[in-house]
């Protein structure tokens, strides 16, 4: 019997009530036809209601590939428990799924994307639910927000405090999924997967044992069919048993508005001299200082923002591979790509599922990881999950909380002030109008990172701006790095409030750091 049918006949196996979990991570690896296929069932029989949705990282995003807001319908989702949701710029219109949310019509979590891949091995093996630190004084901690985006999600706790071995650790209850959506490149008629051409495995295979060990339904989208037996065993990465239903689309995308790039899926490699390097600017002479904290031979970790600018600093200066980018979505080596395509990587060593590399990351195996702040408080705590006034600017915590949760080194760049009126020459940066507000705050909104915990950790910190290069100390956030140009009792200790102060040995920040061309960074 053919596991092949069509997105309409796939999606109408599922009842009410279902838990289902989606692999994706924005556009890249996104089932969206059968996403889609859920939605319109629902609109046209009012079934299948009150779904409960797992996403580790978001599934959609606002460029056309619409995931989870094909279903973001009232009736049709009850809870929603995800590492990441769609976001974009305030220019667009609000997603349907953070509309939901922000008007209390669903339950949503904002789980790291770490610790619910964690989950879903659990609940396949039936062991009592997942056991860490990651998210300890954070909001992820019920003692904060207990990962409640909404009242509606507070007033129905995942996550408690437990004693074990004389330690105080998180305890996620087991979430057994009822259905498993994802998405592959090729099948064959046993149900067999491969990714040939796709960006990152992403967490297809650990979803797909969580579903198939509760008895449950694994549906997979792929973009084409062979015969049975043609496949390589070796390039199989989710064996037929696993596979219920397939669900043919020969037009999904291979990421946010790529149809189809080689190097992308490590088919070909790309010369260096095609990527385009960091345009110079303010963010690239913070994504530089950034660069200073390396040495050769290192593995690094890259986050959105500013951050992502890093290896094309690198680039510029000769150093491409002295290197190795570990990126959450799970590629290894090469060059981190930018904008519509970050989470993938051309030139690529390697690919890691995501479950595996979020075990590396939780553990602290890689040497430092660059990221970026939204705001700092004076404690060192960061926040890149939460803006109350528009939520979707943001896509939550996604792998920033188990990244940050026992790394060794800690690399975090942003603005000083938003809305600050900059120049920039070659001899220095002028602030000629102040920002709106400063990003050094008293409180952050949202505590996605720790720094309390951090320095009883040990755990070595930067905070890197257009203005400073800030370290957390005993009482707070410190200056010791003052870029040219800036007048460090207007431009810093003033502009923030006094919430920074001004080390009495600060040093200059090199010129270098300001030119137009090659700054001349050795590794």
């Amino acid at each position: 019997m053919t596991k092949l049918v069509s997105a309409a006949e796939a999606v109408a196996r599922i009842r009410d009530q279902a838990v289902i979990t989606v692999s994706s991570s924005s556009a890249l690896g996104c089932p969206d036809l059968v996403l889609r296929a859920l939605g319109e069932r629902f609109v046209s029989e009012g079934h299948p209601r009150a779904l409960t949705m797992l996403h580790p990282i978001a599934a959609g995003d606002m460029y056309g590939v619409k995931g989870i807001d094909h279903i973001a319908k009232d009736g049709l989702i009850a809870r929603v428990l995800a590492g990441s949701y769609p976001s974009g710029p305030s220019s667009l219109a609000m997603p349907a799924i953070w509309q939901m949310i922000t008007q209390e019509r669903v339950a949503a979590w904002n789980v790291p994307s770490g610790i619910l891949f964690d989950m879903h091995r659990e609940a396949a093996a039936r062991r009592p639910g997942v056991l860490t630190k990651v998210g300890l004084q954070t909001f992820v901690d019920p003692q904060l927000q207990g990962c409640a985006m909404n009242e509606t999600a507070a007033r129905s706790p995942i996550v408690r405090r437990a004693e074990f071995g004389g330690e105080t650790w998180l305890h996620f209850p087991n979430i057994y999924p009822d259905v498993c959506i994802l998405r592959a490149t090729t099948a064959d008629e046993r149900g067999n997967l491969t990714y040939e051409h796709e960006g990152a495995y992403l967490g297809g295979l650990e979803q797909a044992i969580a579903t198939r060990n509760n008895g449950g339904l694994v549906i997979a989208q792929v973009s084409r069919m062979t015969t049975a037996g043609s496949l390589r065993p070796h390039d199989v990465r989710l064996p037929g048993h696993l596979v219920d239903l397939l669900v043919l689309d020969p037009a999904q995308l291979q990421t946010t508005e790529t149809l189809y790039d080689p190097a992308i899926s490590g088919q070909i490699l790309r010369p260096w001299d095609s990527f385009t390097l960091a345009e110079h600017g303010i963010e690239k002479v913070i994504a530089r200082r950034a660069a200073m904290e390396l040495k050769r031979g290192q593995t690094a970790n890259l986050g959105f923002g500013i951050s992502a600018m890093v290896p094309r600093i690198l680039l510029e200066e000769g150093h491409a591979e002295a290197v190795t980018w570990a990126i959450e979505q799970g590629a290894v080596g090469g060059m981190p790509l930018t904008g519509f395509a970050f989470g993938c990587a051309s030139n690529a060593f390697g690919y890691v599922p995501s479950p595996q590399q979020f075990i590396y990351f939780q553990g602290g195996g890689f040497d430092l990881s660059f990221l970026s702040f939204m705001e700092v408080d004076r404690r060192g705590n960061v926040n890149v999950s939460k803006l109350g006034k528009k939520p979707y600017l943001t896509a939550g915590c996604g792998g920033f909380v188990d990244i940050t949760a026992h790394a060794r080194k800690l690399v975090f760049s942003g603005w000083f002030e938003a809305g600050a009126e900059v120049s920039l020459s070659e001899s220095g940066i002028t602030i000629t109008k102040p920002g709106k507000f400063t990003k050094m705050v008293e409180q952050v909104e949202h505590v996605t990172f720790s720094g309390t915990r951090a320095r009883d950790q040990g755990q070595e910190l930067l905070y890197i701006t257009e203005r400073c290069v800030m370290r957390l100390e005993a009482d707070g956030l410190c200056a010791t790095e003052i870029m040219p140009g800036i007048d460090p009792a207007r431009d810093i200790l003033a502009a923030s409030a006094g919430r920074v102060r001004i080390a009495e040995n600060a040093v200059q920040m090199p010129r270098s750091l300001l030119s137009a061309g090659p700054m001349g960074l050795q590794l």
